[in-house]
């Protein structure tokens, strides 16, 4: 995916997380925001926002297991796992 797309896909996800968090404040997302990127800073590179999808599809993912546990646990282990090899690739970088 270019840059942007990854961006708007930030952005549609950061949409999704504030919908659950307006739902229910106690949803934890306290790994996205120790990030600190969100969509809007275009000046971030392409690999965070990329690992900022994989952490908040995680936590989306397990907060949807409460509901559907099968299918939204493996979602969730799925995206740990390529949040944990973005964030190697970044520190890698840097």
């Amino acid at each position: 995916m270019h840059k942007e797309e990854l961006i708007k896909l930030h952005k549609i996800m950061a949409e999704i997380k504030d919908s659950f968090e307006a739902a229910n404040p106690d949803y934890d997302f306290s790994d996205y925001y120790a990030l600190k990127i969100d969509p809007s800073q275009v000046h971030k590179s392409k690999m965070e926002h990329k690992h900022a999808i994989f952490v908040l599809g995680r936590d989306i993912a397990e907060i949807m297991a409460d509901s559907e546990p099968s299918a939204s646990k493996r979602i969730s282990a799925r995206m740990d796992e390529l949040a944990r090899k973005t964030q190697k690739e970044i520190d890698y970088l840097s």
